[in-house]
Formats: C-alpha cells, structure tokens, sequence
C-alpha cells in the first residue's frame, strides 16, 4: 500500500449489513486494509462464525499477496443489528454499505432502517448485482446519499468495483464512495442504473443459456465449461461461476431481471430452480454443477480476475 492509500484507510469505520458471502468478503477487505468494521445480522449462526471465515479469507488473502504486508488490520466488531452496533459504539461511521440478501424487499428493509439511523450526508451503499439503484432509493429519506456497488467475489482478489449511480445519486456521494475505494485500492468503474447494471446483465442470462444447455442433454456441466474456457477464454467457465456466486443468489437475480425487463430470456431455467429447492446451491453448500470438499469458506475462487 501506498503511503497515500494508507492515509485514506486509517481512521475510517464501516458498518457492513450482512454476514453472507459478500458481507464477510467486503468485512474481509476492509479489515485487510486497516478500516474498522462493524458487521452486523440478526442471524446468530451466521455471525458467530464471521469472524473465522474473515480471517481465513485475510490469511489466505496476504499469502496471495492482494493485501498490504505492512498494515496492521482494523477492529472488526460484530452484532445482531446496526442499531445494536450504534448504540454500542456510538462512533461516526464513514459509510454502510448493505449487502443482504438479493431480494427487493429485504434491500428495502434494511436501507429504510439505515436511512433511520445515519445522519444526513453519511455514505449508504447497496451491493446488489441485479435490483436498480433508483428503485430501491424509493425506501430511503436521503435517496442523495445512496449510490450502488457491485463487488465481485472474492473481494479481495478482485480490484475491479462496479459502481452505480441512481438517477438521485448525489456528486458528494459518488466522490466520498470513490474515496472509499481509494483507501480499499479498487478501481471503481462508473455506470448508468438499469437491471443488472453491466456485469449481471450480461452474465446471468449467459449462465442460464449454459444451465439450459446442460438440461437439454446437450453438454454435461463439465464440457460447457472447458469449452468455454478452452474456445472463448472464460477464465473459470460459466457453470463453475455459477456455483461461486450461488445458485440461489443466480435465480434470484434472474428473477429480477426477468421481472424489469419481461426477457423470457432472463427467467430461470427449471433445472436451476430444482437445484436450489434440492438445497444445491453451489460452493457454499458444497454442491452445486461440481462437488465440492470445500466450501467457500475454505477455499477461494474468482468471478472474474484476479487480484
């Protein structure tokens, strides 16, 4: 790290809502970068085993050499909400960033309780891969102090940070998240509000033409993915990437998409959707188009490229 990016990271204090996959991944990279963070869920399983998947992910990171040597990690502190959190601490946050599950209303939920609590001007950042910025502004007092983010996982591995700015967005905003980012040494890359953005736009639907072929006794999972790998350079193959981001997550981004946009296209193939009834939902619950000795919690793999 530079001595400018360090800079920017000291003194900052994140709140992160959510101890899922990218809740624990973006706990994970902030920490590794010498930001405090607040993780919050009101789910207890969940949390209490945060904090060793954030330290697997951290050690796993510096030996992979994507985090500073040289930085000493930030506090790390969790609990059931961010309310809780607050009243503990009682500290000024820099920014929240909501990384709940990929649903609507449970978005909504959350950045309604944030928009409660923060003062005016605090940075509030959804990470959500599919549901649009200026939709889910509607839940909030403050819809100028909320703009998007699309990290990709692992984010440590992953510099590369789609940004979203809803029609509301305010410029403040945009330039204190491209500060953050700064301090986490991502490279945001700015886009216009739509379903899906850029990123899940084009490669869930992608995905599902892969699961469709794969149903229709076409390929089996394996030879769509070395095909794509071996002809057209997909770094792991969609099927693989699939199971990474997590089949549930895969639907229900499709839902959304398929729900804006009215692309049959976009609706989730049945063999998708009998996968996550079946509970297989990929690395995380060890199978998924693969099996799996390792979940996600001990082994890392990338959407995309590499750190």
């Amino acid at each position: 790290m530079t001595a400018r990016s360090g800079t920017r990271a000291a003194g900052r204090r994140l709140a992160v809502l959510g101890a899922g996959v990218m809740g624990t991944g973006i706990a994970a990279l902030a920490v590794g970068h010498g930001v405090a963070v607040a993780l919050a869920d009101p789910d207890r399983r969940r949390l209490d085993g945060a904090r060793a998947r954030i330290g697997h992910q951290l050690r796993t990171a510096r030996l992979m050499g994507a985090l500073p040597q040289d930085t000493e990690e930030g506090a790390l502190r969790t609990g059931p909400s961010l309310a809780a959190l607050v009243a503990a601490d009682g500290a000024d946050l820099t920014a929240v960033v909501e990384a709940v599950t990929e649903d609507p209303g449970a978005k909504a939920k959350a950045l309604a309780e944030v928009s409660a609590l923060l003062a005016p001007g605090t940075l509030v950042v959804s990470n959500t891969s599919s549901i649009p910025i200026d939709e889910l502004a509607l839940a909030t007092a403050r819809p100028e102090d909320l703009v998007g983010t699309h990290f990709m996982n692992p984010p440590c591995l992953i510099r590369t940070v789609e940004v979203v700015r809803g029609a509301r967005t305010g410029a403040a905003t945009l330039d204190a998240l491209r500060d953050l980012l700064a301090a986490l040494r991502r490279e945001p890359v700015v886009v216009a509000d739509a379903p899906g953005f850029v990123t899940s736009r084009i490669l869930h639907p992608m995905i599902n033409d892969a699961v469709r072929v794969v149903a229709a006794g076409t390929a089996s999972a394996e030879a769509v993915d070395r095909l794509m790998q071996g002809c057209l350079g997909h770094p792991t193959g969609p099927l693989r990437t699939a199971d990474l981001i997590g089949l549930d997550n895969l639907a229900d981004s499709l839902w959304v998409l398929h729900g804006r946009t009215g692309e049959e296209r976009c609706r989730p193939s049945g063999l998708l959707l009998e996968m996550v009834r079946a509970g297989h939902l990929g690395r995380k619950s060890g199978r998924g188009f693969y099996a799996y000795d390792h979940t996600y919690e001990d082994e890392f793999e990338c959407e995309g490229e590499q750190a």
